[in-house]
C-alpha cells in the first residue's frame, strides 16, 4: 500500500517542484528555507511529515553549494520527523564531472556529495541525465536516472526536420546521440576534439557525413558553451545546412549566453532541469521534463516499475 505524498522543495528551482505538484495534483508542504542574518541557511518543516513518503526536488544549481546546503539541512529536518521515506529529486546532479581522480591529489568531488546526501538521509535518489552513469554507483541506496531524450525527442520530430544528422561534440556522448538518431531515422556524426584546460576546447574534426544536411547537436550540459559553438562553426564550414544545439542542461555560466546568441546555431534546445530566468535569448527554447519526473515519482510511491521511463 503506498503510502501518502509530501512534496518539498528548496529555493534552487521552486518553478519546476510547482510543474511536479500540478502532474501530482499534490501541493507543496509549507517549508521556511532562509538565512539567518549572519548567512546561515535556516530551515523549518511547517506541516506533520510523520509516516509521509518524502520528495526533496533540488536541482543542485548556480550556487550550487547554497542549493546543496539547503538539502542537506531539508533531508536531515525530515530524518528527525519520522517520515517513511525520504527521496532526493535531484534534477541536476552538481560536481558530476568530477567523478574520478584525473590528475594526482584531486577530489572525487561527486562521491563526496553522493557520501554526504546519503548521511544527511536520503534514501534513495532520483535524477536526470548524471554527466557519468557510473555515479550511480557512488550511492548505497536506490538511484533512478531518468533520461530526457524522449521529451527533446517528440519536440524534434514536430519539427519534421528532412535530411538530419545527429551530432555528438565528443566521444562520450556516442550513445545519447546514437540513441536520438535510431529514433529519428536520422544519420550520426562525431566531433573529435581534446581539451587541453578546463573550460578550454580545441575542435579538430568530424567523423561522419554532414555536408548539406540539417545537423543537431546533442550533450547532457551546456555550460561556457564552448564545446558546443567550436562543434557548430566546424560543421557549418564542413558544409552543415543548419545547426541546432539540444541539451538536457542549461548550465549557461560565464560568457554562455553571448556565445550561443552570436553563433551558428539557429536553435538552443534545453530543458528546465535549470531555471534559465535572466539567461533567455531568441534562440532559447525550454522543454519541461515536469511530468517526467513527476511520473517517476508516483511510480516509487506506489511501488510500481520506474525502468519503462529510461528510454
Amino acid at each position: 500500500m503506498s503510502k501518502h505524498i509530501k512534496l518539498i522543495t528548496g529555493n534552487a528551482n521552486p518553478d519546476f517542484a510547482e510543474k511536479i505538484a500540478d502532474y501530482l495534483h499534490v501541493p507543496l508542504v509549507d517549508t521556511l528555507v532562509t538565512r539567518f542574518s549572519d548567512g546561515e541557511i535556516r530551515v523549518q518543516i511547517k506541516e506533520n511529515v510523520r509516516g509521509a513518503d518524502v520528495f526533496v526536488i533540488q536541482p543542485l544549481t548556480q550556487p550550487a553549494n547554497d542549493h546543496i546546503m539547503e538539502l542537506l539541512l531539508i533531508l536531515d529536518a525530515l530524518k528527525r520527523s519520522s517520515t517513511h521515506r525520504i527521496t532526493a529529486v535531484i534534477p541536476y546532479f552538481a560536481y558530476a564531472r568530477q567523478d574520478r581522480k584525473d590528475r594526482p591529489r584531486v577530489p572525487i568531488s561527486a562521491k563526496l556529495l553522493a557520501d554526504i546526501i546519503e548521511k544527511a538521509g536520503a534514501q534513495r535518489v532520483l535524477t536526470v541525465d548524471l554527466h557519468s552513469a557510473q555515479i550511480q554507483g557512488f550511492f548505497d541506496c536506490p538511484v533512478d536516472n531518468l533520461y530526457a531524450l524522449p521529451v527533446i525527442l517528440d519536440y524534434l520530430r514536430n519539427k519534421n526536420l528532412e535530411n538530419m544528422v545527429i551530432v555528438s561534440p565528443d566521444a562520450g556522448g556516442v550513445e545519447r546521440a546514437r540513441m536520438l538518431a535510431n529514433r529519428l531515422g536520422a544519420s550520426l556524426a562525431i566531433i573529435y576534439k581534446k581539451r587541453p584546460a578546463p573550460n578550454v576546447v580545441e575542435t579538430l574534426d568530424v567523423i561522419g557525413d554532414i555536408e548539406g544536411k540539417n545537423a543537431i547537436i546533442i550533450d547532457d550540459i551546456i555550460d561556457t558553451a564552448g564545446t558546443i559553438v567550436s562543434a557548430a562553426n566546424m560543421l557549418k564550414e564542413k558544409g552543415a545546412k543548419s545547426v541546432i544545439a539540444a541539451c538536457t542542461h542549461p548550465v549557461f555560466s560565464g560568457p554562455a549566453v553571448d556565445r550561443l546568441k552570436n553563433s551558428e546555431i539557429e536553435e538552443v534546445i534545453v530543458t528546465d532541469t535549470i531555471p534559465t530566468t535572466g539567461k533567455e535569448f531568441d534562440k532559447l527554447t525550454v522543454l519541461s521534463v515536469a511530468e517526467l519526473v513527476g511520473e517517476a515519482i508516483r511510480r516509487i510511491n506506489i511501488e510500481s516499475s520506474v525502468s519503462s521511463l529510461f528510454v
